[in-house]
């Protein structure tokens, strides 16, 4: 039942715990659409599945997610319908059932904007975040533009989104992103064993408490989710991003 349908996303499911694991080390856990695909499937699965109380999403021990694989970045890959990333976006938002991230390594882009949906967020002292979207000519996703100040206030969402720099795992549960940091070894083990802790809880009341918790905000999140990739693609078209897309990529080369 838990298979994934792409070979960089693996699923996993011990006792009442769905594990999500990007694993595409080789590129440092940057997304391609599939990856996409499984990841949001994976989320649908667990909160279907009444064997999942809840889903834990990792990465590999140096890397979460670097972000979207930037050869994605193009504005002929967008389209009117439905992208596999707003696939996850929307399965990010709509989960009902607890969502714990354990993050390594880099947290880029996604990799960061996908915490502020989740309940849980455990981090080894090794990982930096990073919301780079004003650096790439872009802006944020996710539902982040409306996530981010409710989570943290206006000047300091401000500071992280439009300067765009590196921010320690320290410094992220400082801003109240993050619920802790722990020693490199012990990040995954932590998050494992929290969630193990919350599947055995009963499952009506924590499922009922998150909803109390995020009530009002499903509906206002999806529509900023909307309303952001209408100004992404937008720019994601200009000469400007397009140069910044075409820079990385020849570096890379």
């Amino acid at each position: 039942m838990f298979e994934s349908k792409d070979p960089n996303i693996d699923y996993s499911l011990e006792g009442k715990v769905l594990n999500i694991k990007i694993n595409r080390p080789e590129k440092k856990n940057a997304l391609l659409p599939g990856m996409y695909k499984a990841l949001g499937d994976g989320i649908r699965l667990g909160e279907a599945s009444d064997e999942v109380n809840v889903i834990l999403i990792q990465g590999v021990d140096d890397c979460f997610t670097s972000g979207n694989d930037v050869n994605g970045f193009s504005a002929d890959n967008q389209s009117s319908e439905e992208r596999p990333s707003v696939h996850f976006m929307h399965a990010l938002n709509d989960a009902r059932k607890p969502l714990i991230a354990a993050i390594s390594g880099l947290a880029v882009g996604i990799g960061t904007t996908l915490l502020f949906h989740c309940d849980l967020v455990y981090a080894s002292e090794q990982c930096f975040l990073q919301l780079p979207f004003a650096r790439l000519g872009l802006c944020p996703e996710a539902g982040s533009s409306y996530l981010l100040p409710r989570q943290i206030g206006y000047q300091r969402s401000a500071e992280l989104m439009l300067l765009g720099e590196r921010f320690s795992s320290d410094k992220a549960k400082e801003l109240g992103i993050v619920t802790e940091v722990l020693p490199q070894q012990d990040y995954l083990t932590t998050a494992v064993e929290k969630a193990r802790e919350l599947s055995e809880l009963p499952p009506q009341a924590v499922q009922t408490s998150k909803a109390l918790l995020k009530r009002g905000m499903n509906q206002q999140v999806a529509e900023t989710i909307e309303v952001e990739l209408e100004d992404f693609s937008r720019l994601l078209k200009t000469d400007e991003a397009q140069a910044i897309v075409q820079a990385f990529l020849n570096k890379k080369k």
